[in-house]
């Protein structure tokens, strides 16, 4: 990826301060000399919009957000500009200066609205960071500093601002004694921040020659190496995919994680403001060597790759396709410029300004074309059997021939700070991470777009940070994977039919993850390792086994922080700091064990188990087998790694007379306790319910189901007894005290007790087959 710049020459007549763009094709600009511009860069048009009294020297400029209060419009109508003599400006789109506002003694240095467009916030040359309201009222004074405030960012979600002090960066919270966060950010004066609503991360840039990035609670993420010149502008495509820098002849575009992409040299001397168009493809900054230059630059050169297809943009409207197994390169041109590509399943989907295009890999040459609603497509999500369009408009959902399936809505919607790590799709299910709360994940059906199960979102207990479904199985037994604040990894299932949801941690300090697109894999970096969940779904199984189905490798190779890009096939594509890309291969065969598994072929799943002689693969495949109750492959299985007390437990499930004894003894050997024992009571087998919980020492539960169903009181008693004598104790729970008086305990009697029961249930299992054979026959 890469800029490709161009120098306008303004019809300013001294050194530009300040720009900004209303859409994609239209640019404000404010000079020293007093004049707002407007531009269309694409046909160079200049007009003049309004001069400037002579003492205004404009110094920040920031366009009213668009889209607020629910209704959308399609590009914003004022702005605010900040100016040396203590104003602030409210100046609508056509030049007319709505209002001027004493706010600061010196110069107003920065102003900038927060992302409803509810307030404004400004900083100034005399240490004072002031809340306004729309109209420029007065609200606050947030704080007083004992110098210059140099550059001042909204939180995401408008509740806290960033601004500068000296070599310090602050957060300070709108609420009166909330804490704030202070933290030395770099060796010389913070000339410029950055603070960005999709993927909340910090940019600072000051004196030292650094730029650097940090995440909401001013941890380091990265910083660079010094640069040549002071950096002057620093600013956030509004996507948070990358971010541009700017100081003196230069220009540089850098990805979200800090690496350089390009770097441009300008004949343009210092680069005072930098300012992105909202659909990211664009930027424009505001230079100051003398002629008043100003630089515009759109990025051009980003890659797509999917198994043996690379695709790049070489151009604002046309894209290469290149083929590697033939060498094959197709041309793709369009008829307005590109602003967002997703290449996946087989299928490519490319937004332009006005239209969506959907080409096959199997066809380039006849693309399915539709209008979009919104223009501006700030996210794609693909899946196998469709695709997710998201704008500043809502949630889009079509199918690969281009129809609209579902448009899936939640209570306080944001669609303008979704990104890929917030949503996730499969074929069936959309999983959003709410931004009012981060706790929550809502769930929607895909085809119908309406909360899945019983509507409630799924919730956790500390702030969410990224999730992913599992693409591949039924519906019933999708799964979701995320990581919290902790960086814990978590797994849940995403149908919930009333009960609670069983959320299991799985992994600790994971910093990436991603699922396998053709079977239920996991993969993610965890602290120092490089993990495969081979089937994370033997948590729900046997949760002893699953360190046994884990492939570790180690990440240090990886360097700091990585970044896993995609999971195709047995391919990893994992993004080390450095922006290099480093590809693993994972082991083939645990892929081709869940497809036997999936369609139930136990034998051939064995046979490649013996095949390949390895005991994560077997563990793997004992897992299989026990959530999809074959009972005999998952004897051998286990016997072969060892697992002798299972395999013994699982001998004695095959002796049991009925199936559902066995159904329930399959439940508890996963540890679904509950489960087990309502499936017993719902067939009536009381007693092998109470047995179960005397098995367990559930004590409490035995005795109470069989005072409840009025029989095996003196079992349960006499078991209790047998318990405490073993351990030479007496018995101190009242409740057995109270049916222990006048209870004599006969084991002979209960013993004949316990064969009628078994006799009983071996009985009704012999009817329940005759049943079935005669119902059979008469067929």
């Amino acid at each position: 990826m890469r800029l490709k710049t161009s120098l306008l020459k303004e019809k300013h007549k001294d050194l530009v301060s300040c720009v900004g763009w209303t859409t994609a094709d239209e640019l404000y600009s404010c000079s020293d000399d007093h004049q707002i511009m407007k531009w269309n860069p694409v046909t160079s048009e200049t007009t003049r919009v309004v001069k400037l009294p002579d003492d205004v020297y404009p110094l920040d400029l920031h366009w009213f957000p668009r889209g607020t209060g629910g209704k959308k419009q399609s590009q914003a109508e004022s702005f605010v500009l900040t100016s040396s003599d203590g104003k602030f400006h409210l100046i609508s789109k056509l030049g007319r200066v709505e209002k001027s506002v004493e706010a600061h003694c010196g110069a107003v240095l920065a102003g900038r609205w927060n992302y409803e467009g509810t307030a404004l916030v400004t900083a100034g040359e005399d240490g004072q960071v002031k809340i306004w309201s729309k109209s420029g009222m007065l609200r606050s004074t947030l704080a007083q500093q004992g110098a210059p405030v140099y550059s001042v960012s909204w939180a995401p979600d408008s509740d806290k601002v960033l601004f500068t002090s000296g070599k310090q960066l602050i957060i300070k919270p709108l609420q009166p004694n909330a804490k704030v966060l202070q933290w030395k950010g770099h060796e010389g004066l913070i000339l410029k921040t950055d603070w960005n609503s999709v993927n909340d991360l910090i940019l600072s840039a000051g004196e030292d020659c650094r730029y650097k990035v940090w995440d909401s609670f001013g941890r380091a993420l990265f910083s660079s190496q010094p640069q040549q010149f002071p950096i002057t502008s620093i600013a956030w495509a509004l996507h948070g995919d990358f971010f541009a820098l700017g100081s003196f002849n230069t220009l540089r575009l850098c990805d979200k994680t800090g690496w350089s992409y390009a770097l441009e040299k300008p004949n343009t001397g210092s680069i005072f403001a930098i300012s992105w168009s909202i659909d990211g493809t664009q930027l424009a900054g505001a230079c100051g060597n003398g002629q008043s230059f100003f630089v515009f630059a759109h990025v051009v050169e980003q890659h797509w790759d999917w198994k043996n297809f690379l695709i790049s943009l070489i151009n604002r409207r046309i894209m290469k396709v290149h083929n590697v197994t033939n060498d094959a390169v197709d041309l793709l041109e369009f008829r307005d410029r590109v602003i967002k590509a997703s290449l996946s399943c087989g299928y490519l989907v490319v937004s332009t300004s006005l239209q969506c295009y959907v080409f096959s890999t199997k066809n380039w040459n006849t693309p399915l074309i539709f209008d979009l609603k919104e223009g501006t497509v700030s996210l794609i999500l693909q899946a196998e059997r469709h695709f997710l369009l998201v704008d500043g408009g809502g949630l889009y959902l079509y199918s690969y021939e281009g129809r609209l399936i579902s448009s899936p809505k939640y209570p306080g919607m944001r669609t303008d700070i979704l990104n890929a790590q917030t949503v996730s799709l499969s074929n069936d299910t959309l999983a959003v991470k709410d931004k009012a709360d981060e706790k929550v994940i809502y769930i929607f059906e895909a085809l119908s777009g309406k909360p899945l199960g019983d509507g409630k979102p799924l919730t956790h207990k500390t702030e969410i940070v990224e999730i992913a479904l599992d693409q591949k199985g039924l519906t019933s037994e999708r799964k979701i994977a995320f990581i919290d604040k902790n960086r814990d990894l978590f797994i849940t299932s995403v149908k919930r039919f009333g009960k609670e949801q069983k959320i299991v941690k799985i992994g600790t300090m994971v910093q990436s993850l991603a699922w396998n697109d053709t079977s239920n894999i996991l993969c993610g970096i965890q602290d120092s390792k490089f993990t495969v969940w081979y089937y994370p779904n033997t948590v729900y199984v046997d949760k002893d086994l699953l360190p046994k189905t884990l492939y570790e490798k180690d990440a240090s190779e990886f360097s700091r922080s990585p970044r896993i890009v995609s999971f195709v096939g047995n391919q990893v594509t994992i993004r080390r700091a450095d922006g290099s890309l480093v590809h693993l291969h994972i082991s083939p065969y645990p892929g081709i064990l869940h497809g036997y598994g999936s369609a139930a072929r136990w034998d051939d799943g064995l046979r490649l188990c013996r095949f390949v002689k390895d005991q994560t693969l077997w563990a793997c495949l004992a897992a299989m087998a026990v959530a999809n109750k074959d009972m005999s492959t998952a004897e051998i299985a286990y016997a072969a790694i060892g697992e002798i007390d299972k395999v013994q437990y699982i001998n004695s499930i095959k002796d049991l007379p009925s199936k559902e004894s066995r159904l329930a003894h399959m439940l508890l050997f996963s540890g679904n306790t509950q489960e087990a024992e309502t499936l017993l009571l719902q067939s009536g087998l009381v007693y092998q319910a109470i047995q179960i919980n005397i098995h367990l020492y559930n004590w409490e539960r035995a005795l109470e189901l069989a005072v409840k169903h009025r029989t095996h009181v003196d079992t349960v008693l006499a078991y209790r007894q047998k318990f405490l004598g073993d351990f030479g104790k007496k018995e101190t729970n009242q409740r057995f005290l109270q049916y222990a008086q006048g209870l004599e305990v006969d084991w002979d009697k209960i013993k004949a007790k316990i064969e009628m029961e078994i006799a009983k249930e071996r009985e009704r299992a012999a009817g329940s087959a005759a049943v079935r054979s005669s119902v059979t026959v008469q067929q």
